[in-house]
């Protein structure tokens, strides 16, 4: 488990970071999902985050592409 260096030490479930600092990653405040809340990270539910997390794993991260499109 990540813990955010930067934000209190959130814990960051399955983190998968692209662009610098930037993570695909679960949260434990599901309900908070869809809310501003992040400061840049993409957040999902911890089963969804361990799921993503399993297959870039399974795949490999030099064989994972994170596009972000408004």
């Amino acid at each position: 488990m990540h813990y955010s260096k930067l934000y209190d030490f959130t814990p960051m479930p399955y983190s998968i970071f692209f662009h610098g600092g930037y993570a695909i990653h679960g949260t434990f405040d599901v309900p908070n999902l869809g809310r501003a809340v992040s400061h840049g990270c993409i957040r999902l539910a911890p089963k969804q985050a361990q799921s993503l997390f399993e297959l870039v794993q399974t795949q490999g991260p030099q064989n994972t592409t994170i596009e972000i499109a408004p």
